[in-house]
């Protein structure tokens, strides 16, 4: 006879009065679960996989509640047969569960979405197991699992051997991904300041728990974990040959961030393509340009190749601007004006200060250049070229100060037209007059 027959055999036979005391004695538990839960988590700031945003939707009240509703129906059970309670421990243990998946991927991989789909398959499989549960399905569904064998070789391995390895291997990668989660935050965001030694640190945690995990697992279920040196030795194998490249990538990603050549915010100029380091990963790197534009760059080629990091030594860059002026145009009034225009614009640096200097004495007029320096050079250099620009132009037009044209003055010579020499000139408008020695 399963619980709801057990349930409605009590309802009938007390009354429902041994019901209410239970469905009572439920409630308190749930209140007083959530009373420490709200108590635990006073002050804290943030979203957690304890406590989650709203104290309800993480994973310490259903713990709470599964410890007290177990510890009150062994309290019960003492004085009466115990139905509504014996009822509620699976479906706490399935809200732990989901709990417990959801808050720790939710932390490890927040922009996910393969994950999020990955939740909700995880849901309904903890809810199918939860209603079998307390229908009474679940011990005839595990005993025609055990009766579904699978052959790898010699070896004949049972349906409920590898579903409950499975559950076992997704068990430990849940509580791997959280204490690597709580080591990076808890332990080296305090303990290391650089962000790209934080990032290597983070993955050398999060790689040495999942191989601790894995064999774990891999003994938990009866898997002879000698038999994994074969395996080894054919992926090293693998490795040296097929997948030489993929290797090399991931080596040089451990490298680039164990050398910090290379640093999260850095802006570099790889293979042609400008732009800021945004983020480090063990196979590439991600860079974003000014104009929005990402670039996945395979560690491999950063290692092998020439790369231009603007950011390594300082952060810094130095703008330069010129200007044409003509020659009767006064050079320190110039030069003052070059100097106003680069002190207004807020982006460029005091220290070191602006520079006006005459570089050229050019066809057209007096060559000036303007030197400034920058420290954010990630916010694009076009708008800022743009105003100052803008600022000189008025400004020399205001003082009078003109900016001449491309000026070129070309004389041809022809032969004789008609019996008359003539020749012909371009004057500095670009109007072409011809003349001959009769037509004067």
């Amino acid at each position: 006879m399963n619980d709801f027959q057990d349930l409605f055999a009590q309802f009938a036979q007390f009354g429902g009065a041994a019901m209410w005391l239970e469905l009572s004695v439920l409630a308190l538990c749930l209140a007083l679960a959530y009373g420490l839960a709200r108590w635990v988590g006073r002050g804290a700031v943030g979203d957690s996989v304890w406590l989650g945003r709203r104290t309800l939707d993480g994973l310490l009240f259903p713990v709470l509640a599964l410890v007290l509703v177990y510890a009150a129906r062994y309290g019960l059970a003492r004085y009466q047969p115990v139905v509504v309670l014996k009822l509620a421990l699976p479906i706490f243990m399935s809200l732990a569960a989901i709990r417990l998946c959801v808050r720790v991927l939710t932390a490890s991989f927040p922009l996910s979405k393969a994950f999020r789909r990955l939740e909700r398959w995880l849901s309904w499989l903890a809810w199918g197991v939860a209603v079998l549960w307390i229908v009474g399905l679940l011990p005839a569904v595990l005993a025609e699992m055990e009766l579904i064998t699978l052959t790898f070789g010699k070896t004949r391995v049972s349906l409920r051997t590898l579903v409950e390895g499975l559950l076992s291997s997704g068990l430990v990668l849940m509580l791997v991904l959280w204490l690597s989660a709580t080591i990076e935050t808890r332990v080296l965001r305090q303990t290391v300041s650089d962000l790209s030694m934080r990032k290597v640190a983070a993955n050398m945690v999060r790689a040495g728990l999942l191989l601790m995990g894995l064999l774990f697992v891999l003994s938990a279920i009866g898997v002879d974990l000698t038999a994994l040196s074969v395996l080894g030795g054919a992926l090293g194998v693998g490795l040296g040959f097929g997948l030489q490249k993929l290797a090399a990538n991931y080596v040089s990603g451990f490298v680039i961030l164990l050398e910090r050549s290379l640093r999260i915010g850095d802006t570099v100029k790889v293979d042609g393509f400008e732009g800021v380091v945004t983020d480090i990963k063990t196979r590439y790197t991600l860079i974003r340009s000014v104009t929005g534009h990402e670039s996945v760059v395979p560690n491999e080629l950063i290692i092998t190749q020439r790369v231009e990091n603007l950011s390594l030594a300082d952060k810094k860059v130095i703008v330069t601007l010129a200007v044409t002026v003509g020659y009767e145009s006064d050079v320190e009034q110039v030069q003052r004006i070059l100097l106003a225009a680069a002190g207004r614009c807020e982006r460029v640096l005091k220290d070191p200060e602006p520079a006006a200097h005459l570089n050229h004495f050019g066809v057209d007029g007096l060559e000036f250049t303007l030197v400034l320096w920058i420290a954010d050079p990630e916010n694009g250099l076009l708008s800022m070229r743009s105003q100052i620009n803008l600022d000189v132009l008025r400004e020399l037009r205001a003082a009078g100060i003109d900016i001449p044209y491309p000026q070129r003055v070309v004389h041809l010579r022809s032969g004789e037209y008609n019996g008359k020499l003539t020749s012909s000139s371009r004057n500095s408008t670009g109007v072409e007059t011809n003349e001959s020695p009769g037509s004067r």
